[in-house]
């Protein structure tokens, strides 16, 4: 995807490093040159400009451009004025940072769908990392359910799926297992993770899989604090 990111802060600087590891052509802008200094030579483009003046955008693709994220994060004002402007391009997909309530009230009356919260979302996956123990990672679906990553019990090795009667017992389902795939060619190489792919209920668990299940907050919590209680 063509990506233009307006805002190169904390945030937006590890957003277009991170799309661009990712294969995506993305196109910088702040008003700040030390912040475009120093992804000059990380990614595809950056522009120092003011994204609040109609003007400028003449020098970035935005109309062959697949999406435009506003990461402003210092001036809600900015911030809207940029995004207003981007609105007017009828071709590009907006994600918008939202710095208050306020923010978020405005964005909605402007038909702005994909709002983003990062400090929030960074809040509420440390809040699950730590009421979640021994979770490996969260992934939020609403407000009652989540998708967490977690390492299988050792008395789950050898086992099927459907032996578990994970839906029953713990009222979570599992989704996929990411597995360590050991290379037999190169005694020197390291083994990697790999996703095996729906799982069924003939599917066998390994040692060191890692499950990958749906469910309540509750329920998983429930499963992770059985699990340690009775790990074999």
């Amino acid at each position: 995807m063509k990506i233009i990111i307006i805002g190169l802060g904390n945030f937006g600087r590890s957003l277009a490093l991170n799309l661009t590891d990712n294969g995506h052509e993305v196109f910088g802008v702040d008003h700040k040159m030390e912040k475009v200094d120093l992804l000059k030579d990380r990614i595809a483009n950056v522009v120092c400009m003011d994204a609040n003046n109609e003007l400028a955008y003449k020098v970035l693709p935005i109309q062959q451009a697949n999406l435009g994220i506003v990461a402003i994060g210092e001036n809600e004002g900015a911030s809207i004025v940029t995004t207003a402007i981007l609105k007017k391009y009828k071709n590009l997909r907006i994600v918008s940072r939202s710095l208050s309530t306020i923010h978020d009230t405005i964005l909605e009356a402007m038909g702005i769908n994909d709002v983003i919260h990062p400090e929030q979302d960074a809040a509420y996956r440390l809040t699950k990392q730590i009421s979640f123990n021994y979770a490996l990672d969260y992934f939020r679906v609403d407000n009652k359910h989540s998708i967490a990553e977690v390492f299988s019990p050792y008395s789950f090795s050898g086992k099927s799926v459907k032996s578990l009667k994970l839906t029953q017992k713990y009222s979570v389902s599992l989704i996929t297992v990411i597995r360590e795939i050991k290379n037999s060619i190169s005694l020197n190489e390291k083994s990697k993770k790999k996703v095996i792919g729906l799982v069924t209920g003939d599917t066998i668990l390994q040692k060191g899989d890692i499950l990958t299940i749906f469910g309540s907050n509750k329920s998983i919590m429930n499963f992770l604090k059985d699990k340690l209680k009775n790990p074999d």
